[in-house]
């Protein structure tokens, strides 16, 4: 592939001087990654035709929001402080592929050689690609890119050496979208990642299934910050809020799922003096507006994340970005899902309602929440805002400086380990 220069990237000239070298000499030992270059077709076509990624319903066009290195335009307001202005964007919730690649065009240690690499990187945007398919096609269709793909790995020689179990993906849609078990014109999605070859590689989704090499990574925020000290500053920020709110919901109702938990928390959230509502069906909503949400979210003590059209949410992280204790009502929204991001001690940055006791009447909402007493509320509140860093995508054009890892590094830290691990183990 043609990588960016960098001081770190290696040739075949430089191989020999790696054997014998300590880890001390070379900070990239076992981190250096090697990324496929892909036919334009899997990737920048995709950006270059946006205009076929947008649906007659969508209220905006995919164009915009592939500006500026895949974090969509910047918001300006005149209303707010410096530290908006300058590090929030209009970003959409499913475009971490096109984050996630430049990202990694950015990456300290990429390597020209494959031999070299502890982990190659598909930069594929199957999420993307699927979203052109999803409407009107029928299933060959949809997959039809990605058995094309698999495909052109399978010729490579970087495949040969593992048989393509060190090569990952990103795609910004949940794993569910890629497991299509029918060609039943009603069944969702593709069919991608039952291709025999494709379940080889690892996949990092905003929402992972019940493989083991799918792994769910955080959804994006509208938060790229390009310092550490912008980090803390807002870090900082969300210390010395006001929350007047004991707790809100931002969302709409399920009307085709009468039982569902999201609907039961919107009739306990009307019902309750202590809960703010923001009603995404309402007319005139402004639940796409970033800032309108962080002003709900930064006033609210806990926020209430149920399930949605899938089990995880954007929200959950919109939450612990404003530093509000997210509320969960299933475990697949968040503590079976964010290994490598969020505490394995849920109990030390969230609260957690059972559905069912929920829907029985045998829970309820504010009774629960009042319960917790104001040192393990300041207490929770104080590790959610210690976990922002984790849960950020710094802004792809330029590296972050910082002591922290953000959600960025801390998947290419799990990636390089889960591949380890099965190198070790002979697979």
């Amino acid at each position: 592939m043609d990588a960016p220069t960098s001081s770190h990237h290696h040739s075949k000239k430089k191989i020999r001087s790696l054997v014998g070298e300590s880890s001390s000499q070379d900070s990239c030992l076992g981190r250096y990654i090697y990324i496929h270059d892909l036919p334009k077709r899997f990737n920048q076509d995709l950006l270059t035709n946006c205009q076929i990624l947008t649906r007659p319903t969508d209220k905006t066009s995919m164009c915009v929001y592939v500006q500026n290195s895949g974090i969509g335009p910047q918001i300006q307001n005149s209303d707010t402080s410096d530290i908006w202005n300058s590090n929030w964007f209009s970003t959409n919730q499913f475009i971490l592929e096109v984050i996630f690649h430049n990202r990694m065009k950015k990456y300290k240690c990429l390597t020209n050689d494959s031999i070299v690499a502890s982990a190659i990187f598909v930069p594929y945007y199957a999420g993307l690609d699927l979203r052109h398919y999803l409407w009107g096609f029928n299933a060959s269709m949809r997959v039809s890119s990605g058995f094309d793909l698999i495909n052109w790995l399978k010729q490579r020689p970087q495949w040969k050496s593992m048989s393509g179990k060190d090569h990952f993906l990103v795609s910004g849609r949940i794993a569910r979208d890629f497991r299509r078990k029918s060609d039943r014109k009603s069944e969702w999605g593709s069919n991608f990642r039952f291709l025999p070859d494709c379940k080889n590689m690892s996949m990092l989704t905003i929402e992972s299934g019940p493989w083991e090499n799918e792994i769910a990574v955080p959804y994006p925020t509208s938060f790229h910050p390009s310092t550490g000290d912008q980090v803390l500053q807002w870090q900082n920020l969300m210390r010395t809020q006001n929350r007047s709110y004991s707790f809100s919901f931002a969302g709409g109702s399920r009307n085709r799922q009468k039982k569902s938990t999201r609907n039961e928390i919107i009739r306990h959230c009307q019902a309750s003096k202590l809960c703010k509502l923001l009603d995404c069906n309402s007319v005139g909503h402004k639940c796409d507006d970033p800032l309108n949400l962080m002003n709900l979210f930064g006033r609210s003590i806990f926020c209430l994340q149920p399930p949605g059209d899938s089990l995880t949410r954007k929200s959950t992280f919109d939450s612990i970005l404003a530093g509000c204790i997210p509320v969960f009502f299933h475990p697949g929204s968040a503590y079976t899902q964010y290994l490598w991001h969020l505490p394995n001690n849920y109990t030390k940055y969230s609260v957690y309602i059972s559905a069912k006791g929920l829907r029985s009447g045998k829970a309820r909402i504010d009774e629960t929440l009042l319960q917790v007493s104001n040192d393990d509320e300041l207490s929770m509140r104080e590790e959610v805002i210690r976990l922002i860093p984790r849960i950020i995508y710094a802004d792809g054009r330029s590296r972050l400086e910082s002591t922290e890892d953000d959600a960025f590094d801390l998947a290419i830290k799990g990636v390089l380990k889960r591949i380890e691990t099965l190198r070790g183990c002979g697979i």
